[in-house]
């Protein structure tokens, strides 16, 4: 039979990415995301007959439960993904409520609406939640204050629900990458005129890959790992995190973005 995975976020990036890993492993794929154009060219790069895509916004609960009852039939689902996320960066002080509204609605209601919503279908076919959190899930990263609590989040909610799931036979996991090379780097920070892919390139970070990312993806889906962390950034945080925390902290303060224009 046939194995189902529902991406959120599938119209680029690691979404993409995924959707053709496992898609080029015979999984049917459903591919979620505002961006219509890109869905369409996710849904092009797989085999034929082997993908459906819906245009979804996260936030929208509705949404959720029309695009997995088409995409399942009423059925199992054997891995919901969610991936939908949105860049933030800047000071604090200078991000506007909208910015941090919108931020948390995608970021950590959208994986939250993905839960609740997709338990029955997961439990059905005692399937996977996957969930996209960060290298900013490790340690707050300066400069990225409301996109690090939604990561924060995504993490705990892995955690907990790892917990409270296991009895069900549904299981929990996430990755949690380094930055990756996706459009979602070209965001421009707050109050500045620097993208955060210039800020993290002079931080002397390197990009992850997004093929990398799905590789991931496929081994949390089928390991025994809650989190996976990706890419040499992300490894080298949770090292850092746990034998040098205070080398960390003074790394972060060394980074905090100035709240003055």
């Amino acid at each position: 039979m046939t194995q189902t995975i529902f991406i959120t976020g599938g119209g680029s990036g690691i979404g993409r990415a995924t959707a053709i890993l496992f898609a080029g492993r015979g999984w049917r794929i459903g591919l979620a995301d505002v961006d219509t154009a890109g869905l369409a060219a996710t849904k092009a790069l797989l085999p034929a007959g082997m993908a459906e895509t819906y245009v979804m916004d996260v936030r929208d609960r509705d949404a959720w439960v029309e695009s997995l009852d088409a995409f399942t039939g009423g059925g199992g689902l054997d891995v919901l993904f969610n991936n939908a996320g949105i860049g933030s960066g800047g000071p604090l002080a200078l991000t506007s409520f909208a910015e941090i509204d919108r931020v948390v609605a995608i970021n950590l209601v959208g994986a939250i609406n993905g839960a609740k919503i997709g338990y029955d279908y997961l439990k059905r076919a005692g399937g996977c939640l996957l969930n996209t959190a960060s290298a900013s899930a490790i340690y707050g990263s300066a400069g990225l204050a409301p996109y690090s609590a939604t990561k924060f989040g995504v993490r705990a909610l892995t955690e907990a629900l790892d917990g409270e799931w296991a009895a069900d036979g549904i299981k929990v996991r996430s990755i949690i990458p380094s930055f990756i090379d996706t459009p979602l780097l070209n965001t421009t920070t707050a109050a500045t005129n620097r993208s955060i892919r210039e800020t993290v390139t002079a931080a002397g970070m390197e990009l992850t890959g997004v093929d990398t990312v799905a590789e991931a993806a496929w081994a949390a889906v089928h390991g025994d790992r809650l989190h996976i962390f990706v890419g040499k950034t992300a490894q080298r945080m949770a090292f850092a995190a746990r034998w040098m925390p205070g080398k960390l902290r003074k790394m972060m303060r060394g980074r905090r973005p100035r709240a003055s224009s």
